[in-house]
């Protein structure tokens, strides 16, 4: 069956960076064959970091039209994944989840130092405990890149394990009601370090109505917070699925009006529709 693009055509490379504490850090790149290393190309920087999960380059055919436009997507491989075991999960989990945030803002730095991108054509992506991340980037770094976006984010640190599932995540994240752990918690929660005034990036929020792992509460109130705080002109934009889970749109149709929204905006954003 004809696919409709030549996957012999795309380029996986994986790349060394160090983190803020000198750590170093693996990253996948994938990209069109013979892309000029510009300084200019559209760039997606895709990251997780939690609860022992490994990421790997996989075939995502939702991608295919970004590389195809000279675009970039890169996977860092950050602390708090299961990529090398668990001291690399350890070393990204409770009072060590600083280490991921760090990890994620030093690979978009990179990129950047690097001659890949420039920041007005970089945007990040998460979803879960990486929708966490995303929004954890931009509220510590609200200059680093054009445009985040947030798939069903984990926002309120200091109340995530009164709803839903929240609770089975304590061993990663910690509980709040400990004092010291909720000090900690508060220190990098993404609604409560939203700062009034600031310019912030673009941001797009996708969440479901029904997700009874990551409440929707997150997304809520994470859009609205940012929304009052933001002074930048870039849109702050909230998106959500009626009648669907944690894992988004069930229903190809919808699963395609989904993606077409994100990458659209994704394109807008980074200066790709001519």
């Amino acid at each position: 069956m004809d696919a409709g693009f030549d996957v012999r055509k795309i380029k996986t490379t994986q790349v060394w960076y160090r983190s803020k504490d000198g750590t170093t850090i693996p990253m996948f790149l994938i990209y069109k064959k013979g892309l000029a290393q510009n300084g200019n190309n559209p760039t997606l920087l895709y990251g997780y970091g939690g609860f022992d999960i490994s990421l790997t380059p996989n075939f995502t055919s939702s991608i295919v039209p970004f590389i195809e436009r000279d675009g970039i997507y890169a996977i860092a491989n950050i602390r708090g994944g299961g990529e090398y075991g668990k001291e690399w999960h350890e070393a990204g989990m409770k009072t060590n989840k600083q280490n991921s945030f760090d990890d994620f803002a030093a690979a978009a730095r990179w990129l950047i130092q690097a001659g890949y991108t420039r920041k007005e054509r970089l945007a990040i992506l998460g979803g879960s405990n990486g929708g966490l991340l995303t929004m954890t980037t931009i509220t510590q770094n609200h200059d680093l890149v054009k445009a985040a976006i947030a798939q069903v984010p984990v926002t309120d640190m200091l109340r995530y394990h009164l709803f839903d599932g929240g609770v089975h995540w304590i061993p990663d994240y910690g509980n709040p009601d400990e004092p010291e752990m909720r000090k900690y918690l508060f220190g990098y929660s993404p609604y409560h370090n939203v700062r009034d005034g600031e310019k912030y990036p673009a941001v797009l929020i996708i969440t479901s109505d029904n997700d009874d792992r990551v409440h929707p509460m997150h997304s809520y109130k994470m859009a609205a917070r940012l929304q009052e705080a933001n002074t930048s002109s870039n849109p702050i934009l909230l998106r959500v699925e009626l009648k669907a889970g944690h894992g988004g749109a069930s229903a190809i149709s919808k699963y395609v009006e989904q993606a077409s929204d994100m990458w659209s905006f994704v394109f807008d954003q980074l200066g790709m529709i001519k």
